[in-house]
């Protein structure tokens, strides 16, 4: 295996200003990150008293202001929008971005929030049916020739959208469940695993069809030069609620470790939740003592 592996780094986009999440996009692009990926949410899981922008216009913001950074997300909430405004705001931030937007994708994560926001109280099989519909309406009208679908939740008659995406639309499916699975199969790109369920990585893979593995992790980074115990100390104040579902804590060559260990077993991909909220300074060590040595 010689592929070089993708860093995108996941930037939950609260507590910070449109500014700083800016200057960290700019900088993970500089520092050798290959995206960047927003949440998806009506209040911060977890944080409600703090402030977070929204996905889809976030989104077009840091398009306009990156140059080569893919832009996306972890994930997007099917039952926030209809799917056919989700193809179109997918198809018109793809012509915004020159071929620069990905389009992931869940059923929803958090029941409570559609419930607090009187979206929705389905239960999850109901919400990962509406997810399959959802993605098969988007396929055909990226398509740009007219649909007509008689679902079990939505309905079209001759619907088309011009103009077609700039190329076929990347998605990314996350899950380990045989149903989510079987979506992944038929329509994802990449299939992400959450870190703490990387154990499946190989009982499940002969499942996904042709989709390539990404996984997410959240990371502990001691940089060259800096207090490891206070830089733990910190992490564990602000992510202890999370237990350690997978994180990875260390020094850049032990992360080096970490991230060729999960390539070898074929990730080609690493969202990276940097539990410093992705300061700048660590993004820069991180593409300097991490990205640039694996693979």
């Amino acid at each position: 295996m010689t592929d070089r592996p993708e860093f995108h780094l996941f930037l939950p986009q609260m507590r910070m200003s449109p500014a700083a999440l800016v200057d960290r996009v700019q900088t993970a692009e500089a520092a050798g990150f290959a995206g960047v990926a927003l949440m998806d949410h009506l209040a911060p899981p977890q944080a409600l008293d703090q402030p977070m922008f929204e996905a889809m216009t976030l989104a077009t913001w840091l398009a306009a202001r990156t140059e080569r950074i893919t832009i996306g997300h972890l994930v997007l909430c099917d039952s926030f929008r209809h799917p056919a405004v989700l193809a179109r705001q997918a198809a018109t931030l793809d012509h915004l971005s020159e071929g620069r937007f990905e389009l992931a994708i869940g059923s929803g994560s958090t029941p409570d929030e559609l419930v607090t926001f009187g979206i929705s109280d389905a239960k999850g099989a109901e919400r990962t049916a509406r997810l399959r519909e959802t993605l098969d309406i988007m396929t055909r009208l990226w398509t740009g020739e007219p649909v007509t679908y008689d679902g079990a939740f939505y309905q079209l008659v001759e619907a088309r959208q011009l103009p077609r995406p700039t190329r076929p639309i990347p998605v990314i499916i996350g899950g380990t469940g045989p149903t989510t699975l079987e979506i992944v199969r038929d329509f994802a790109t990449w299939w992400n695993v959450p870190a703490h369920h990387s154990a499946r990585l190989e009982e499940r893979r002969s499942l996904v069809g042709s989709a390539r593995v990404s996984l997410q992790q959240v990371v502990t980074f001691v940089p060259e030069g800096k207090d490891g115990q206070e830089i733990v100390d910190t992490a564990e104040r602000r992510f202890g609620w999370m237990g350690h579902m997978g994180r990875a804590i260390g020094s850049g060559p032990e992360l080096v470790e970490n991230f060729e260990g999960l390539r070898q077993r074929g990730v080609a991909r690493f969202y990276v939740w940097f539990t410093d909220f992705a300061d700048p300074d660590t993004l820069r060590a991180f593409g300097s003592e991490v990205i640039e040595r694996v693979g």
